[in-house]
Parts: structure tokens; sequence; C-alpha cells
């Protein structure tokens, strides 16, 4: 009888962190951490689905009034502001991550074009703070099971609600994660 294999999805620019149902850490309970960069460096991703009720304006003294979301893209920095969008080339110096998902750019070109309403509020994601990771750091958390490493696709990223987000990411893992999605929010509840 043959045993099927799990596939071993290695850390890489475009893929996704599911957090272990049992992290505590505030940033990263249930948390899915799109992965900007993953280099000899470290590595740079942004919390996606914790949605922090403050409007853009009130982050960044100067921006126009939007109704785009903002994020608390992780504990690192968090006085800055960062961004993912659909706009490509349409904000030079940003980076493609995943096919139709940019990371950052020129934002006072962002500012501009928000101004006047060359932005849609779907176009665009901004998140207070980064997750960063030195090197090696990433890989140890990797051997400790605190994450799995999966794919998505920018219509699954910027589709999936905040709220449901980690539970749909979980149902993508594969079967031997499904039970996840059951496990209380506090264990000690069980």
């Amino acid at each position: 009888m043959s045993t099927l294999k799990t596939q071993i999805i290695q850390p890489a620019k475009g893929k996704i962190l599911v957090a272990e149902p049992f992290m505590r850490d505030f940033y990263f309970h249930r948390s899915v951490v799109l992965l900007a960069e993953h280099n000899d460096d470290g590595t740079f991703g942004l919390v996606m689905n914790k949605l922090v009720q403050i409007k853009l304006n009130e982050v960044v003294k100067g921006f126009p009034d939007f109704e785009a979301p903002v994020y608390l893209g992780g504990p690192v920095k968090t006085d800055s502001l960062f961004f993912i969008h659909t706009l490509g080339e349409l904000i030079p110096e940003s980076m493609e991550i995943i096919k139709g998902i940019y990371w950052g750019g020129d934002i006072d070109l962002v500012q501009e074009m928000i101004f006047h309403k060359k932005i849609k509020p779907a176009d665009i994601r901004f998140y207070v703070g980064y997750s960063g990771w030195e090197v090696n750091q990433l890989g140890h958390e990797l051997e400790e099971h605190s994450w799995v490493v999966s794919d998505i696709t920018a219509k699954e990223l910027l589709k999936n609600q905040p709220q449901k987000m980690w539970k749909n990411s979980v149902k993508l893992l594969g079967k031997k994660y499904h039970e996840w999605v059951n496990y209380p929010l506090d264990p000690v509840l069980n």
C-alpha cells in the first residue's frame, strides 16, 4: 500500500505563513502572514488578517479621507506605514510579490492618486508595522511547528474577509490540518 506524502513548501516571496492554532502572541494569534521577502538577510512579511478600526488619515496626517482598510502588519516598526496594492506599474518603485499583488512604491504618488480619486479602496491595503525574522529565525519557528507555509493567489488574498482568512487558509492546507479550525481559541477552555 502506498502512502501519500505531504509536500513541504519552503518560505519564499509570495508564500503565506499560517499560524498554528494555539500561538499566543498578540500579533500572530491565528494570523496569516504574506511574505514579501525571504532571502539570506532574513524575512519580511505583513499580517493579512488583523484589521484595526482606524482610518488611514488618522494614521498618517495629511492623507485624504479614504475608506481603505488598515491592518496591523506586525510587531516591527509599528510607527511606520506599509502597503500592498493591485496597481502594478502605476505606482513606481513597487515590487510584485505574487501575480497581481505588489508591495510598496512611491507613497507620495499614492497620496496624490487618492486625492484625485484614481485609487479605489479595493486596490490597496495599508499596514501599520510589519513582521520580520532574522536569518534562520523563521526556520527555527517552522521546526517548532509554529507556522505552516502555503501558497495563495491574489484572489484568495483579497477576497477573504479578515475574520475568516485564518480558517479558510487552514482549510487550504489539506486534510492533515482540518481539525485546527475546530480548536478553541483558548485551549484551557477545552
